[in-house]
C-alpha cells in the first residue's frame, strides 16, 4: 500500500436538496419551534408525543421539556411499564440465557407496559389543561391520538457505543452496569424488534423528526422532509455511512485505503452496507440529518427492494456487504453458521447467514480455511476442540481443509461450512443479512479486545456442520467457480457465485467502457473491487451521475431499472470492476 491516496468516502450524502431547509439546532431552538407549532393549534388541550427509538438519553432530553412545559405536564412513558422483574420474566425465553443468542421476539410495545397504570395516565391526561407531553418508548401506545407526534430515531451502530460506554439501558429495566454484548443481545432479540414495529406504524403520522445521534447537537426537521428524503433515495444509487472496529485479530489495510486513524491498534471490520446498523446522511442544503439507514426499506420496501425480493423477505434487506481486515493481523475464529432449519427452530429467523469471501488483496501467504478433511471423524474432531477449551491448543489443520487465495478470488461459503479467513487477507464479506448468527469453533488460544476469552459455541456449531463439505466437494463446489457470462471489446462478465444452496447471485464485471446493468427487479448492491473512480448514471437522466471511489459499496434501487457504470475520472481509459450481488429469481 505504499504511497496509496485514499479517495474512500466516509460520510456519503444523499443531496436531496440544494436550498436550506428549516432545520432546529439545540434543545432550546427545538422546543421553541415546538411551542410556536402548539401556538397554532386551536385547542383547550394540546397533546404532543415524543416517541423514542431504544437508546436515546433520557437524561439529554428530560430536563428541557420539563422545565419549558413543567413537570405535572411532563409524563414519562417508562413510569406506565411493568416492573423490571415482570419484564424479564415476560422475555425469558427471548432473551435466554446464552451468552449471545436470544430468540426473535413476535410482541409488541404493548408488553412492556401495566395496562392499569395506561389507563390511570390516560384519564389524567383527559384532565389536564394546556399542552401535556407525553415522551419515551412507547409513548405513542400511551397517547395514540397526539396533536403533534415527535419521533427522536437512533442508529443501532450509535447506540451500541453507547452499550460500551454504559449510557443506556435496554427498554423497561436499568441495566446500563451490564457487559455491551449482552445488552446488545437483549436489543437485537426484543427492543429492536418491538421498536421496529412501532416505527413502520407511525412513519406516516411523523409530524416531526429529531436526530438524537449527536448528544451535543440535536437536530429536529419538519417528517415531511424526511419522507421527501427518502423517496428521493430510492431513486438514485446511494451509500449508507460506513463504520469501523478494531478486534482480536485486525489488520492494517483499511487504515490506508479508508483513511482511518493511524493511532488506532488495528481495524477489523467495516460495516459498509448493513442498512439494519447503518445511517444514511440526508442533505438539504447545508443541513445534514442522519437516519437510520433501515427507515429507508420501511417507507419503501417494493421501490427498494423489487417486489419479488419484498415478496419473500418482507421489509428487510437481505444483502450485506462488509470488510474484513487481517492483512499483518490474524486468523478470524474457526466458525460456522447455522442451517436454514436450525435458525429457524433455534433463533426465530427465517433465512440463514450464506456468505462468501470476495478477497479484495492477499499477502503471499494468504490461506483461508474451509470445510473439512477427508475422512475427517467428528466425534475425535469435537472432542479436540472441546478440550482446547482447556489447554489453548488445537490442530486446525488436522481437521480442516487450507486453500492458498490470492486478490479477486471468490471463496463461496454456504451454511454449515467450517471456514474463516486466515492472516494477511482482506475480504470483501457477501452475505445474508442475518449477521450475528456465527459459531465459533475455535479462536486460536487468545483473548478479546475486553482481555476476557472469546465466547465459543461448539454445542451451536456441532449441530450445524456438514461433515460431508470435504476437500473434494470444497474443490470443486467453493473456489474460484467462475462462470463467463459474456466478453466483448471493453467488458468481461463473469459469474462468480454464490453456490446454489445460496440466494444471492454475484457477478463481477472488468470494464474500460460504459456497462448497461440491469437491476432485474431485485436490489443491486455493488463494490468497485477494481480501479480509482468508476461513475453511474441513468440511459434516460432519471437520476444525477453517482461517483463511487476504490472500495466503496453502494446500493442501487430495484426501481431504477437499467443504469450503466463505465470508468471515471483518473480512472478514464483503464480496466475497472465491479463485484454486483442480487436475489435471484426467476425474470
Amino acid at each position: 500500500m505504499a504511497n496509496f491516496k485514499s479517495n474512500y468516502n466516509k460520510f456519503p450524502i444523499v443531496q436531496v436538496s440544494d436550498t436550506d431547509i428549516s432545520c432546529w439546532i439545540g434543545w432550546e431552538a427545538i422546543i421553541d419551534k415546538l411551542k410556536d407549532s402548539l401556538d397554532q393549534l386551536d385547542k383547550q388541550v394540546r397533546k404532543v408525543v415524543l416517541e423514542c427509538y431504544q437508546g436515546v438519553i433520557d437524561t439529554e432530553i428530560i430536563p428541557f421539556f420539563q422545565r419549558a412545559f413543567g413537570k405535572n405536564n411532563f409524563i414519562i412513558s417508562s413510569d406506565a411499564m411493568l416492573p423490571e422483574q415482570e419484564i424479564n420474566a415476560f422475555f425469558r425465553e427471548d432473551i435466554t440465557d446464552d451468552e449471545l443468542f436470544g430468540y426473535m421476539t413476535r410482541y409488541n410495545i404493548d408488553c412492556f407496559f401495566d395496562k392499569e397504570k395506561v389507563n390511570s395516565i390516560q384519564r389524567y391526561i383527559d384532565t389536564i389543561e394546556g399542552t401535556v407531553i407525553v415522551y419515551g418508548t412507547g409513548a405513542a401506545y400511551i397517547c395514540q391520538d397526539p396533536d403533534i407526534l415527535i419521533y427522536a430515531d437512533m442508529a443501532r451502530w450509535e447506540i451500541q457505543q453507547r452499550f460500551r460506554r454504559n449510557e443506556v439501558s435496554n427498554i423497561g429495566v436499568n441495566n446500563s452496569f451490564e457487559r455491551p454484548s449482552l445488552q446488545y443481545k437483549r436489543a437485537f432479540f426484543v427492543d429492536w424488534r418491538i421498536c421496529d414495529r412501532l416505527k413502520k406504524k407511525l412513519i406516516p403520522h411523523w409530524d416531526y423528526f429529531l436526530d438524537t445521534n449527536n448528544t451535543d447537537s440535536p437536530k429536529m426537521i419538519a417528517a415531511d422532509n424526511i419522507r421527501k428524503g427518502l423517496k428521493k433515495a430510492v431513486t438514485q444509487p446511494f451509500r449508507v455511512v460506513p463504520f469501523f472496529d478494531p478486534g482480536p485479530w485486525g489488520g492494517q489495510w483499511m487504515k490506508e485505503v479508508c483513511d482511518l486513524d493511524r493511532s488506532t491498534h488495528n481495524f477489523a471490520w467495516c460495516f459498509d452496507c448493513v442498512p439494519e446498523e447503518n445511517s444514511l446522511l440526508l442533505g438539504f442544503g447545508n443541513a445534514i440529518i442522519e437516519i437510520p439507514a433501515i427507515n429507508l426499506v420501511f417507507a419503501f420496501p417494493e421501490q427498494l427492494l423489487g417486489l419479488p425480493v419484498y415478496g419473500r423477505f418482507g421489509d428487510e434487506f437481505p444483502i450485506r456487504f462488509d470488510f474484513l481486515d487481517t492483512m499483518e493481523g490474524g486468523n478470524l475464529s474457526l466458525q460456522v453458521h447455522p442451517l436454514t432449519g436450525y435458525i429457524q427452530e433455534k433463533f426465530g429467523m427465517h433465512y440463514t447467514q450464506d456468505e462468501s469471501y470476495y478477497f479484495l488483496d492477499a499477502g503471499e501467504d494468504a490461506i483461508v480455511y474451509l470445510g473439512l478433511k477427508e475422512n475427517v471423524l467428528p466425534e475425535e474432531m469435537i472432542a479436540e476442540l472441546n478440550e482446547a477449551q482447556k489447554t489453548g491448543v488445537f490442530d486446525a489443520e488436522k481437521h480442516v481443509g487450507v486453500y492458498p487465495v490470492k486478490k479477486h478470488d471468490h471463496i463461496l461459503i454456504p451454511s454449515g461450512t467450517v471456514h474463516c479467513s486466515g492472516k494477511n487477507c482482506m475480504v470483501l464479506e457477501i452475505s445474508a443479512t442475518p449477521f450475528i448468527f456465527t459459531f465459533k469453533l475455535w479462536d486460536w488460544g487468545r483473548m478479546g479486545l475486553d482481555g476476557k476469552p472469546r465466547p465459543i459455541n461448539i454445542e451451536h456449531g456441532k449441530r450445524s456442520i456438514r461433515w460431508n463439505r470435504t476437500e473434494s466437494w470444497v474443490k470443486r463446489e467453493l473456489i474460484n467457480k467462475f462462470t463467463l457470462i459474456r466478453e466483448e471489446e471493453g467488458l468481461l462478465e463473469e459469474k462468480t457465485g454464490l453456490h446454489e444452496q445460496e440466494f444471492i447471485e454475484t457477478r463481477r464485471h472488468w470494464f474500460s467502457r460504459k456497462v448497461l446493468h440491469s437491476t432485474n427487479d431485485s436490489v443491486n448492491v455493488l463494490n468497485l473491487v477494481e480501479g480509482r473512480e468508476a461513475i453511474v448514471e441513468s440511459p434516460k437522466g432519471a437520476f444525477e451521475p453517482f461517483v463511487v471511489h476504490y472500495a466503496e459499496t453502494f446500493v442501487v434501487p430495484a426501481a431504477i431499472g437499467l443504469y450503466t457504470i463505465s470508468p471515471y475520472g483518473e480512472s478514464e481509459g483503464k480496466t475497472c470492476a465491479t463485484i454486483k450481488a442480487y436475489i435471484r429469481h426467476e425474470a
